[in-house]
């Protein structure tokens, strides 16, 4: 692998143990590695030079929740207005038609979204396998794109003739799908550092399947040395089901079925209280924070400012495209600080901390700070380029604090691994046109249906 020089950068902003961001540096790529930082570093035999005049230089992004295959069902008129438990039972219908070709498409066409907008590594949970669908399909996608995944197995046992949302065609038996997680954990599961490719296990929410599936997935990834993840307290709805069914509050119901500790992370959790906010905060438990999401299906304000000062670990996520409806990690940094300001006041999140959630602090949910999240010597090169020379940043005092003030929100260079995943603001590895197109194919014919 060649070698690249990131030469003369604006700012770097390097979220390292002393949040260093460093003006008018270089750094220097080896081997998929970050070899070096600093002012006039000199490029080795062969490297690639990458001028970075007038670019901000940060982590590449990190999102810890998405449901990549819900990039086909974005905007559906039903579901614009209804809250959680309503919007689900509206798309389900629709999900249950996917085939693989759907699961695919969808899968780059969100993991391309998400490349454009900064991320290098991201989660995906999917929890529905209808009509031969599988989790290989996903990390196909990811191979083509270019980026890192977290690929979460997850699933639904308990159907509406059960007393769950979901229809009897997307449940599976509990058997097969730990049988299914042990096949991909086995086949897919890469743990060591620089892994491009690792696998999680993810039932779908304490609605969805039993107490018995979720204590059972629990001993299996501490089995398999694999992270747990699931939907955890999202809306009133949520903690209403858990008291009714499980005489509970959701943060008492994971400790039981052991479902916290430094290797589980659960996405949402707006509705924590306090005793939840400390038992996480005590037991290393990390949280997907998806802030637009939240409030496009009205779920409320996570209690962000309170995990952060407790000691949660928390990362962000763009949750489904059809609840966001959008794929942009940068953007969701922005929201992720607004909010914050709307609960606690102007100065209660910081553009920095903001901009640390989204990519050290992904990298401490997903278990990954020892390789990723930071810009170091010796860390993975994945790196996001900001051109902040445009008309979205003119006129910034500070181009770091831009870049959630005021955008860009598009890269115009990301690397992953040392290797170019945009170039240009355009995709490296794919033809964007051409996926597009099949996309909008596929998505007419769902509506169609």
């Amino acid at each position: 692998m060649s070698g690249m020089l990131i030469r003369g950068a604006e700012v770097i902003v390097t979220m390292d143990g002393a949040r260093r961001e460093l003006k008018g540096a270089d750094l220097r790529i080896a081997g998929g590695v970050i070899a070096a930082i600093g002012p006039g570093l000199a490029p080795a035999p062969g490297d690639e030079i990458l001028d970075a005049a007038g670019c901000v230089v940060t982590p590449g992004l990190i999102n810890t929740h998405h449901h990549l295959y819900q990039s086909l069902t974005r905007a559906v008129p039903a579901g614009q207005d209804a809250l959680l438990f309503g919007w689900l039972q509206t798309l389900y219908p629709i999900w249950a038609r996917f085939t693989p070709e759907h699961m695919r498409v969808s899968a780059m066409t969100g993991l391309a979204e998400l490349a454009l907008s900064g991320c290098t590594l991201t989660s995906d949970h999917l929890y529905l396998f209808p009509n031969g669908s599988r989790l290989d399909d996903t990390i196909e996608a990811a191979g083509e794109v270019g980026i890192r995944l977290l690929a979460t197995r997850g699933a639904m046992s308990i159907g509406e003739s059960d007393g769950g949302l979901p229809p009897h065609s997307l449940v599976e038996r509990e058997a097969a799908i730990l049988e299914d997680c042990i096949r991909v954990v086995d086949a897919f599961h890469d743990p060591r550092p620089g892994a491009m490719i690792q696998v999680g296990i993810a039932p779908c929410s304490p609605f969805s399947v039993s107490r018995e599936l979720m204590r059972d997935a629990a001993i299996l990834a501490r089995d398999k040395g694999v992270r747990l993840h699931t939907h955890l307290a999202e809306n009133d709805e949520d903690i209403a089901y858990s008291l009714e069914k499980f005489g509970c509050r959701p943060g008492q119901y994971a400790e039981d079925l052991g479902w916290t500790g430094d290797d589980v992370w659960h996405a949402h959790c707006v509705k924590l209280d306090g005793v939840e906010i400390d038992l996480f905060a005590r037991s290393g438990t990390g949280v997907a924070h998806c802030p637009c999401s939240n409030c496009r299906l009205g779920s409320g304000i996570a209690p962000v400012r309170a995990m952060r000062d407790a000691g949660v670990r928390v990362g962000l996520g763009v949750d489904g495209s059809a609840s966001n409806d959008a794929g942009n990690l940068v953007a969701e940094a922005r929201q992720a600080m607004l909010l914050q300001r709307v609960a606690r006041g102007a100065d209660a999140m910081s553009v920095r901390e903001a901009l640390e959630i989204a990519t050290r602090g992904g990298a401490e949910v997903l278990g990954r700070l020892d390789d990723l999240g930071t810009l170091e010597p010796g860390k993975r090169a994945d790196i996001a380029i900001w051109d902040v020379s445009g008309i979205e940043a003119a006129g910034a005092w500070d181009p770091v604090g831009a870049l959630l003030l005021s955008g860009p929100t598009r890269v115009r260079d990301l690397i992953v691994e040392g290797r170019a995943v945009v170039v240009g603001g355009q995709m490296a590895r794919l033809d964007l046109g051409r996926l597009l197109e099949t996309q909008t194919r596929l998505a007419r014919a769902l509506a169609a249906g």
